[in-house]
């Protein structure tokens, strides 16, 4: 005769009611449209979180993170389990290419070394995006003496900041990065059995990491940025908030500053002080 196991977690199925009010917030709060289709995904990647509340239904689950504590205590645990933090490496390399090859001695052309160069990666999900910045920018100074640059990079996650801050990936992670970068700016792990790699300390302190969410204020203690890479975030939000979003990365670009955005992602039609240089690519005019 079997016993049921009494160490697994059961937990009762999400209503479309459940849904509609976890859906409703997240977007109102965060911008993060979830449509019916993807009540399966945010089941499945909350129950996480009800097992480890002990909490055995959803309705029970809305009732907690919308109560005092739960706005205190489980909302960002919430966030960091409904965001997508997909990224690599030199994604969408074309970017990098443009920054070194144009942007870059464009800037030495104007403001020769009187001035750091800014950037900022909103949107840097577990930290590849703006540690390939700061790999590419450290070549340019190298080549460049008395060019200087400071990153600055922002996610709604705090998991994922947290991920990013320690600045640990597994080395399959690294793939993209090109050798030479990898014996110039990785530590292999002394543990053999470790395949991990981390970023060196010169590069990890020009980077810095901060939770922000896109729809929050009008990121007024924000300095103003020479480039903003916003690539693969805007998919999340519906179009009106998408305007919304690039109005103020906008508003944070230098006259002149470069914004790059992912390659699904289009401003046509949007109000934007903006002119397109080449696909995914735009200056502010």
């Amino acid at each position: 005769m079997s016993y049921p196991d009494s160490n697994i977690f059961h937990t009762s199925n999400m209503t479309a009611a459940d849904f509609n009010k976890l859906s409703t917030f997240i977007f109102n709060n965060y911008g993060i449209k979830l449509p019916p289709s993807k009540k399966t995904m945010l089941e499945g990647r909350l129950h996480k979180r009800l097992k480890a509340l002990n909490i055995s239904s959803f309705k029970e689950y809305c009732e907690y993170v919308f109560s005092a504590e739960g706005k205190r205590l489980e909302l960002i645990n919430m966030v960091d389990v409904v965001t997508t933090n997909k990224t690599d490496f030199f994604r969408e390399a074309v970017h990098f290419d443009f920054l070194s090859n144009n942007i870059l001695p464009g800037f030495i052309k104007v403001h020769s070394f009187t001035k750091p160069f800014k950037v900022w990666s909103a949107g840097c999900s577990t930290g590849e995006e703006p540690y390939t910045l700061a790999m590419v920018l450290s070549q340019f100074a190298e080549k460049n003496t008395g060019f200087n640059f400071n990153i600055f990079a922002t996610d709604i996650s705090t998991q994922a900041l947290n991920r990013a801050a320690s600045a640990v990936y597994a080395e399959e992670k690294v793939a993209p990065v090109p050798m030479l970068l990898k014996r110039q700016y990785l530590l292999k792990s002394k543990d053999a059995l470790n395949k991990t790699v981390r970023i060196i300390p010169q590069l990890r302190e020009k980077v810095t990491f901060d939770r922000l969410n896109f729809i929050d204020g009008d990121f007024s203690p924000i300095p103003n940025f020479n480039v903003i890479f916003c690539r693969n975030v805007l998919i999340y939000f519906d179009r009106a908030t998408q305007e919304k979003v690039i109005q103020k990365l906008c508003s944070k670009l230098e006259p002149g500053g470069f914004l790059f955005l992912g390659h699904s992602e289009s401003v046509a039609n949007m109000n934007l002080p903006l002119m397109q240089i080449q696909p995914t690519t735009f200056k502010k005019i």
